[in-house]
């Protein structure tokens, strides 16, 4: 009991965090700004962007886009506000509270972007991107209709995103390993590599999401879709499939298992930059970061690392064939006082062109526009994984975007109390019951 105290207490300190529009805004009212197909665009002025492009390798895209439409434009400049992928969640709760919000600004899918909705911030884009329009068609229809919500479109997806386990060949190749397609064959792998004195899988979950990714993965094996979309939603949610239970301990068996160390105490970064240093053998990573795991510049090079779905479980009563991932894109802020110069903008972004260079090293970016990529100009390995996205039968999404802001904080703190052993997962699938239940109010 005392756990589950200290469990929903966090999640409550941690849902400012993440429940960023503001309570008197929460609901959806009548002034909800529609983009007007027939506005004249104005090329004069500054159009600002919050992007989540913030690394080393992937902040030049933004820039040299920029720099593009400038060319074209030469009366418009950027204010280019390059976050990571930890970092601009804190950004745009700052640039929420203080109504600064850019013109154009990064989004997930789910309930992070349903918080920009609810709060009128975010431009209804259905009359020029919506079904039927012409751009609205250039986009893979299902990265399309995620940032649909009650039948409008208010996000521009960019990129295609998934999680997979990565995996050093070589290290495989030593030890005799195969690559696993059970979970119990991955336990065994790990068992293995560890015998031989090497950090099986790579994890660092300081900033709490990683685990987030391993759970919604093993949820989806255990939980049928269709259970698991009622519980998305704080007024119907019951949380009493045992498949959650059984998830959480499979998750806990894969922590001593596979890994080594204090994950609560690594960062995410630490992690990645193990796999990539050759000191661990797998590390689970989105397909977005392929790139940046192994390349010229690596210990572990390009043609060393190899990838596989997370292995269901045998006796799976989920979807054994479902993925965990999301696309991610951009809205416009409602509150731009240059919404045709933003939408002009986002056209412009997300060409054919702008796509096969997104998709392309060195971002590894898979673009969202049908036609957008070029398997020639390609990591192997992400034109492999997008064909896995593409005949998933289901792309599971991220915990900590798809819920109720409180639930998401209770499986961020949570999870976390799991991996460090202090909390069960029965009491974990209590305590997020017992904080959805009290969402529905």
């Amino acid at each position: 009991m005392k756990n589950l105290e200290k469990i929903i207490s966090a999640a409550l300190t941690m849902t400012s965090a993440l429940s960023f529009a503001a309570p008197q805004m929460l609901a959806a009212g009548s002034n909800l700004v529609t983009a007007n197909p027939e506005a004249e665009v104005d090329y004069n002025g500054t159009l600002s962007i919050l992007t989540k492009f913030g690394s080393q390798q992937l902040s030049p895209f933004f820039e040299k886009v920029a720099e593009q439409y400038s060319e074209l434009h030469p009366s418009v400049s950027f204010e280019l506000i390059q976050e990571t992928d930890d970092s601009v969640k804190g950004k745009t709760k700052t640039l929420v509270a203080t109504n600064s919000m850019p013109d154009i600004f990064f989004s997930w899918t789910g309930t992070w972007g349903g918080n920009f909705i609810r709060g009128n911030r975010a431009v209804d884009l259905t009359p020029v991107v919506g079904s039927g329009t012409e751009w609205g068609a250039t986009f893979t229809p299902a990265a399309l209709n995620a940032f649909s919500y009650g039948g409008k479109n208010f996000g521009v997806p960019l990129y295609l995103d998934a999680k997979f386990m990565g995996y050093n060949k070589t290290i495989f190749a030593d030890l005799g390993i195969e690559r696993p397609t059970t979970f119990d064959a991955l336990l065994d792998a790990c068992d293995t590599i560890n015998a031989a004195g090497i950090v099986p899988v790579s994890f660092g979950n300081k900033e709490a999401w990683p685990a987030v990714h391993y759970a919604g993965q093993l949820l989806v094996y255990n939980v049928p879709v269709d259970t698991l979309e009622q519980d998305f939603d704080p007024k119907i949610s019951k949380f009493d499939h045992p498949g959650y239970v059984t998830a959480l301990d499979q998750f806990r068996a894969f922590i001593e298992h596979c890994t080594s160390g204090a994950p609560n105490g690594t960062s995410y970064e630490a992690a990645v930059q193990a796999f990539s240093d050759e000191k661990a053998a797998m590390y689970y990573q989105e397909i977005i970061e392929f790139d940046g795991s192994a390349n010229s510049d690596t210990e572990l090079q390009p043609e060393e690392f190899g990838y596989f779905v997370l292995p269901a479980p045998e006796d799976a009563q989920g979807d054994p064939h479902a993925i965990e991932g999301a696309p991610e894109g951009y809205m416009v802020s409602a509150a731009s006082d240059q919404i045709p110069l933003a939408i002009d903008f986002l056209k412009f972004l997300t060409t054919q062109k702008m796509g096969k260079v997104l998709s392309a090293s060195p971002y590894g970016q898979p673009s969202a526009v049908i036609g957008g990529s070029d398997p020639q100009a390609m990591n192997a390995s992400v034109v492999a994984g997008m064909a896995d996205i593409d005949e998933a039968s289901y792309l599971m999404p991220w915990l900590d975007t798809v819920h109720h802001p409180r639930v998401a904080a209770t499986w961020l703190s949570g999870l976390q109390a799991l991996v460090g052993g202090s909390m069960s997962s029965e009491e974990l699938i209590a305590a997020v019951r017992e904080t959805s239940a009290a969402a529905k109010n």
